[in-house]
Parts: C-alpha cells; structure tokens; sequence
C-alpha cells in the first residue's frame, strides 16, 4: 500500500461556509481519509456543530493566529524543518526513520505540536503534528524504532544536515547516507 504523505495548511477560512478567520478566533479541525487521501478541514465553531462527522480519524482544536507577512524569500538552508520537509515530499521508505527523527526534535523546540495520534488500515501508528506558526499539517508513519538504531539513525540525520561541498544534502536518492561508525 503506498501512501502520499501531504501536508495541508490550515485553512485562513472556513471550509465550510467560507467565513475568514478572525486573529484568535477559536477553530476545529477534522482529518479524514477520503478516497483522494487525507482530507483536512477546518471549521468554524457553528460549521463545526453541523459537521457530518462520518470518518473523521482525528479531532482537534486550535487558536487562529493571523500570519504575519510572507517574508523575502531567505536562500534556503539546511536546518531540521526544511529537511524534513523534503523527506515528506520525497516519501522514500528509507528516510521513515530521519523523518520521525526530526518530527520528534522539532517537537521538542515546540516547532511542531503532536495533535494526534491514528491507526491505518494495516495496523501502524500515524502520527499527525500541526506547524505551530503555519498550522500545515504533517503526517508521520511511526517506524517503531528499537534503542540499538537510534545512534545510526541519529547519525544518518547529522550528515542529512550537515553542510556539503556544492549545497544542500540530497534527500531524492533511494539509499541513505552510510552511517560512521
């Protein structure tokens, strides 16, 4: 079974009856799974008393908080939420690890907020974090590492970040980095 891993924003509107978001105003979202994927939608606290609620995977409710203004487009650097950006886009099976990896870090600098946490079909945990700032939603599988990977797999994400000679480290091929030992 492959799964596409998107990453949907919060909506700046009601996706129901297409209100705007007032700064602070309280709202709802609702995760299901479509046949398109995973379907987002946020709601104001009236949409969301009337929301059908058939096949919601998870529930939560946030704070809208108005985005500042885009700021210049900054070169990109290689830092722990742009990778693991890339590693969700890029959806490569080996990189479950490095992505879970660097959710869980960007976790703790309370970068991203753990919202929920599901089962799939198969049985296996999905973890679903929200952007603090941004309010994108991630979708993490949980690759239920064992203490003895995790100083490959810590290794595997330092040379991920690391600087390389030309530019940013590549995350499109289908092997990982060969850990140092």
């Amino acid at each position: 079974m492959t799964t596409d891993w998107d990453i949907q924003s919060r909506a700046s509107a009601c996706t129901t009856c297409q209100d705007p978001f007032a700064d602070k105003q309280s709202y709802h979202t609702l995760l299901s799974m479509t046949s398109a994927g995973y379907q987002r939608r946020d709601l104001c606290t009236e949409c969301y008393i009337n929301a059908a609620r058939e096949g919601v995977l998870s529930y939560w409710q946030g704070e809208y908080k108005m985005p500042p203004p885009p700021p210049p487009e900054p070169i990109e650097k290689n830092d722990a939420e742009s990778l693991l950006r890339k590693l969700v886009e890029s959806t490569d099976p080996n990189h479950a690890a490095a992505r879970y990896i660097l959710a869980v870090m960007l976790e703790r600098k309370r970068i991203l907020k753990h919202r929920d946490t599901t089962h799939e079909a198969d049985g296996k945990e999905l973890l679903i974090y929200e952007h603090a700032q941004t309010g994108e939603s991630f979708t993490i599988p949980d690759p239920k590492l064992r203490l003895d990977q995790l100083v490959d797999i810590q290794q595997q994400v330092a040379d991920l970040l690391a600087p390389k000679e030309g530019g940013a480290a590549p995350v499109t091929g289908s092997t990982p980095p060969t850990p140092a030992k």
